[in-house]
């Protein structure tokens, strides 16, 4: 080929590439309208933009308890689910370092190729110039000739056009994915902080129930002595003395169920905090206060704060580089390619560049034609996913404001629940001081004080539940906030 065709043809190809290089297969990824409110339901207070979100406080700020503290440091350093997390954001960032890749030429070096071609007479080729040329003329054999004996050096390049954006979307798809894979990253670790601080305060609660059933048999050891001394005495019957032991029995049987549950849990601690079951060292362990007032800041927050909400957002901008992906894989694709070396006949020739160099260049215009139903369906499902993505991500976002809106509603309604439930201990607690005075007197039977205590038993039950139900609420309203993944 002359210089100039090769010119002309350099040309033509210059001006295809300016023709569709402004073609571009994916759309521009737009935030879809989700119609964020003002506030959150079941939350009236007026939010300041100087104040600063319980979800943006690192959790070594939001819980005050020490014992917790070290519980949640060393889960973050064991626990199995985070380690995974870990190697799922790893494997991400190597795809992101994959789909750079993709950019630069593919380059192969031969160091040394041999190739000898054998035909019969029946050949199409029979009677070349080759086997003239090795055999002489008529002396052509009629089998297993040699047609080809060549040996080859080279160096091959061979780089695809990234006319429609298809690479760069390729990349863009794969940086999406890394950024997912973070978030995920985040969300396990929310979740783990959450976790750990639930388990941690069933525990309190257990073992303020053990205490509230110890405090209670005191009690009924004090009633079954009477009870049984008004029996010698004769003021009372023997089924005086079977329900007041009955009711003694009760309450023994319970705290082995009790602690039962308590070593279960700690098992499940010892499991979030990655290692084999042990007994946990939780000095003077009891259900702390919930602090009086939250805030919780704004909901287009959950934006940026929950990272499940944000993984969904990135999982709809990878939807919408695969659709381009998708639509540019219908196009012709264009490879362009060059071959460098050494090629002759003779061994002894091989490493004389003068008579035996090679310079091979080659474009190569692609086009699927009998694929186009196939690839023209794989963008169909691809729009299709992208509008599931986006289906998605609305819904994230919803079930996000609404599980901050019911922790809010809990915690409030919850604070009602715990006055209540203080005051009906203090309540029982007096009519228990008064059954005992007015038995001791005479002027009030078994029954009586059996059911005043059995009362005070429930009361106090109910309070270390509400107590329990208001720090669960409050450990949910700062997970669904999105707090638990910021570092101190």
């Amino acid at each position: 080929m002359k210089i100039n065709q090769m010119k002309q043809i350099g040309y033509l190809i210059l001006v295809f590439l300016l023709a569709v290089g402004g073609c571009k297969m994916t759309e521009t990824y737009q935030e879809p309208e989700l119609n964020v409110p003002n506030k959150f339901y079941g939350h009236e207070t007026e939010y300041l933009e100087d104040t600063i979100s319980i979800a943006q406080m690192p959790w070594t700020e939001f819980f005050s308890d020490s014992i917790l503290i070290s519980l949640v440091d060393t889960a973050l350093q064991n626990n199995i689910d985070l380690q995974i997390a870990d190697l799922y954001v790893e494997i991400g960032q190597a795809r992101l370092k994959q789909s750079k890749a993709n950019y630069f030429p593919s380059v192969g070096f031969t160091p040394f190729k041999y190739r000898q071609d054998y035909y019969s007479e029946n050949y199409n080729n029979w009677g070349s110039n080759r086997a003239r040329r090795n055999h002489g003329e008529g002396n052509i054999p009629s089998s297993f000739y040699t047609e080809r004996l060549d040996y080859e050096s080279s160096i091959d390049l061979s780089w695809e056009l990234d006319i429609w954006g298809k690479m760069s979307a390729q990349k863009r798809a794969a940086l999406n994915n890394y950024m997912k894979t973070q978030e995920f990253q985040k969300a396990v670790k929310t979740s783990l902080v959450s976790e750990i601080a639930s388990t941690y305060f069933y525990l309190a609660y257990l073992r303020s129930q053990i205490d509230v059933y110890n405090d209670n048999l005191v009690l009924l050891d004090n009633t079954l002595r009477i009870v049984e001394l008004q029996y010698e005495a004769g003021e009372v019957t023997s089924l005086a003395v079977k329900q007041t032991t009955s009711q003694k029995l009760r309450a023994q049987t319970l705290i082995p169920q009790l602690e039962r549950e308590f070593i279960r849990q700690e098992n499940k601690l010892n499991r979030l905090i990655g290692r084999h079951a042990q007994s946990i060292e939780l000095n003077n362990l009891s259900l702390p206060m919930v602090d009086e007032d939250h805030v919780v800041g704004l909901p287009i927050e959950l934006l940026s704060n929950r990272p499940d909400v944000a993984a969904s957002e990135y999982e709809l901008k990878e939807s919408y580089e695969r659709a381009g992906i998708a639509n540019a894989m219908r196009y012709p694709s264009i490879n362009l390619g060059a071959s460098l070396g050494l090629n002759t006949f003779q061994l002894e020739k091989l490493l004389n560049p003068a008579g035996s160099g090679f310079l091979l260049l080659n474009g190569l215009v692609y086009q699927p034609i009998f694929q186009q139903r196939k690839l023209k369906t794989n963008y169909e499902i691809a729009l299709k996913e992208k509008e599931i993505a986006e289906l998605k991500f609305r819904d994230k976002f919803i079930q996000a404001t609404n599980e901050v809106s019911n922790a809010l509603i809990a915690i409030d309604k919850l604070k009602e629940e715990l006055a209540l439930a203080q005051e009906r201990v203090e309540a029982a607690q007096r009519a228990v001081k008064d059954a005992n005075m007015l038995f001791r007197s005479g002027l009030a039977n078994y029954l009586e004080v059996i059911t005043a205590q059995r009362e005070a038993l429930d009361s106090e039950l109910n309070l270390v539940a509400a107590k329990m139900r208001l720090l669960g609420a409050d450990v949910e309203l700062y997970r669904s906030l999105g707090g638990g993944w910021r570092e101190f």
